[in-house]
């Protein structure tokens, strides 16, 4: 593998004197906890429930409680979100009886919303405060039934204004050039193997490949390591979440998490099946493009270290790729190494 500095001219970043971090191209995290207490609170805070209904009126008050992180990464004008949050929601009802008004406040809580659920709807509990008379049980069962779908969806437009980069996007937006996740070898498959991951900045230089051994005639090996500022199991999870692959990649993936479970990736340009699988340790896979002559599988080998909390160091080991396609293209080996630099 080349050293730092010697490694291909197009695909070493240059130090600028100003700093500037051109396009996104490295790796930027952007601290969206203030950002997500603003705009929750533009978002629950004063919604109207109730105006009367029966005798009952019904609002939200405040986000009293926001606790956790957020943050997005950026990466070549992509964008992976990454939050875990609880937060706790003030209401208030009035309520018209013979005895005249009575007030009642409450709380709605969500224990745990993350990026990992983004595709579902979180868990709302809604408690009342002080005595739980008539009263307070109406309208407790009013926001169940009124009030929390309104919350929900309130909830899923941040989750879709996170997806788009937060407090980021229109600085995404304005530097973002319109470019493909991946290149398309000449049999008209997607190139790139793995969606980008949450990293700080990217590693001083890829690692070029090198053959330790010798390839059988016809195939070749690719090997290259990445060094990323998350924790290894979080590395793993994105690799095998299917939801992830689809936000990030803007196409179709189907991944099971068991071994011999088959996965697909790219529309189908991708396929293969898991031979082994540990849990932020190890990923192995048997491994092809369509485009590949019938019967062909190369192996994937991706082993996740940690040397040091928050810091994950990935090996990859691609053996038996083939130096021709089904249609006599010999650029295989060439793309599919771009396509993972390209992505990771």
């Amino acid at each position: 593998m080349a050293k730092y500095g010697e490694g291909d001219a197009r695909w070493i970043v240059q130090e600028r004197a100003d700093g500037t971090n051109v396009h996104n191209w490295h790796w930027a995290e952007r601290d969206c906890l203030e950002w997500s207490r603003s705009r929750l609170t533009s978002l629950l805070a004063g919604l109207p429930v109730l105006s009367g209904e029966g005798g009952l009126a019904l609002r939200t008050t405040a986000l009293d409680k926001l606790d956790g992180e957020a943050y997005v990464n950026i990466r070549k004008g992509k964008v992976i979100p990454g939050y875990e949050l609880s937060l706790t929601l003030a209401w208030e009802a009035e309520a018209t009886t013979e005895s005249g008004v009575v007030k009642v406040s409450g709380a709605a809580e969500v224990p745990y919303l993350a990026d990992e659920n983004a595709d579902e709807d979180p868990e709302l509990r809604v408690t009342v405060r002080g005595d739980d008379g008539p009263v307070a049980r109406r309208a407790k069962d009013a926001f169940l039934t009124k009030g929390k779908p309104l919350v929900l969806e309130k909830i899923r437009e941040y989750v879709a204004a996170m997806a788009k980069g937060g407090p980021a996007k229109d600085e995404l937006d304005s530097k973002k050039s319109p470019t493909k996740a991946a290149a398309v070898e000449a049999g008209g498959a997607a190139t790139a193997p793995a969606p980008a991951a949450e990293k700080k900045e990217e590693a001083p230089a890829v690692k070029e490949k090198k053959a330790k051994a010798k390839d059988k005639e016809g195939f070749k090996t690719i090997e290259m390591t990445e060094k990323f500022y998350c924790r290894a199991k979080d590395m793993y999870e994105i690799l095998m979440d299917e939801n992830r692959w689809k936000g990030f990649t803007q196409s179709n993936a189907r991944i099971s998490r068991e071994v011999g479970g088959q996965f697909s990736l790219f529309d189908g340009s991708i396929s293969g099946v898991n031979e082994e699988l540990q849990e932020g340790k190890l990923i192995v896979q048997k491994w092809r493009f369509g485009s590949w002559p019938d019967g062909v599988h190369s192996t994937v080998r991706l082993v996740f270290d940690e040397p040091e909390s928050g810091v994950t160091v990935i090996s990859l080991k691609q053996t038996d790729v083939p130096e021709e396609d089904r249609y006599g293209n010999s650029t295989v080996v060439e793309n599919t190494e771009r396509g993972w630099r390209e992505l990771i």
